[in-house]
C-alpha cells in the first residue's frame, strides 16, 4: 500500500491518507479492505519518513499496528521500489495507492487471480465522457471506446516485478504497469470499479463521504 504522497493539493496540515471520511483516516479504511479481500496476505506499508510516528500512533491497538512499513522516496517510482526491498519470498505482489479507499473486494480479488495467470494484470474502467487529442494548434475527437481509465491495485509475479524496478526510472514510468511494460511483458486488463477513485482534491474527499454511505 503505498502512501508516499504529501498531498499538497488538498491543502490540508496533514497528507491526504491521513485525512479522516466518516470519523476514520483514508489510510485505514484501504488498509481494511485488502484485509477483507485477501485475509492471508501480508499487507506492506510505504510512508513519508515525516509521517512514520503520526501512523505509529494512529496504528497503535489496531490490527495493523505491526505492519512492515517502507520509507517513501522522492517519487512514485523510488516509493514502490523501496516497499519492494522488503519482500523476500516470491508470489503475487499488488500495488495499491493509498488514497483509493473504495476499491472493491470483487476487484481485488479478480485482479490478483488473473495476475497468477498472465503475470501482470490491471483493473480498469470504460470512459464516461468524450475525449479529444491535443495538438499544437487544435484538437480532434477520439474514439473513447478505444481508451480505458487504469485504476489499482496492480498485481505482478513478484520476480517479474522485481526485474522491472531494476531499471532506471523513466518520465513515462506513470505506474506500475508502464514500468513491467518496458521489459516487454504484456498487461492483462480486469474490469475494475468506478468507486475506486483515488482522493487526490477536496472535491474528491466530497464525493468520498458520499460514497462511504452507499
Amino acid at each position: 500500500i503505498v502512501a508516499g504522497g504529501k498531498g499538497l493539493r488538498m491543502g490540508a496540515n496533514v497528507p491526504k491518507q491521513f485525512l479522516e471520511i466518516n470519523g476514520k483516516a483514508i489510510i485505514v479504511h484501504t488498509l481494511e479492505k485488502f484485509k477483507e479481500a485477501l485475509p492471508m496476505a501480508e499487507l506492506l506499508l510505504v510512508l513519508p519518513e515525516a509521517e512514520m510516528e503520526r501512523w505509529n500512533e494512529l496504528s497503535q491497538g489496531t490490527a495493523f499496528e505491526n505492519l512492515r512499513v517502507a520509507k517513501g522516496g522522492n517519487s512514485r517510482f523510488e516509493s514502490v521500489k523501496s516497499g519492494l526491498s522488503l519482500i523476500e519470498a516470491e508470489g503475487i505482489v499488488g500495488v495499491h495507492d493509498a488514497v483509493r479507499p473504495f476499491v472493491s473486494i470483487k476487484t481485488i480479488q479478480n485482479v490478483f487471480a488473473e495476475a497468477e495467470k498472465s503475470g501482470a494484470a490491471i483493473p480498469v474502467v470504460e470512459l464516461k465522457d468524450s475525449i479529444r487529442e491535443i495538438g499544437k494548434a487544435t484538437s480532434k475527437a477520439v474514439e473513447r471506446s478505444a481508451f480505458r481509465i487504469v485504476q489499482t491495485p496492480q498485481c505482478f509475479q513478484s520476480q517479474l516485478l522485481f526485474n522491472a524496478y531494476k531499471q532506471p526510472n523513466q518520465e513515462k514510468f506513470t505506474d506500475d504497469a508502464s514500468v513491467v511494460e518496458e521489459l516487454g511483458h504484456a498487461i492483462s486488463l480486469v474490469e475494475g470499479n468506478n468507486e475506486n477513485i483515488k482522493i487526490t482534491t477536496i472535491e474528491d474527499l466530497k464525493i468520498g463521504e458520499v460514497l462511504i454511505k452507499v
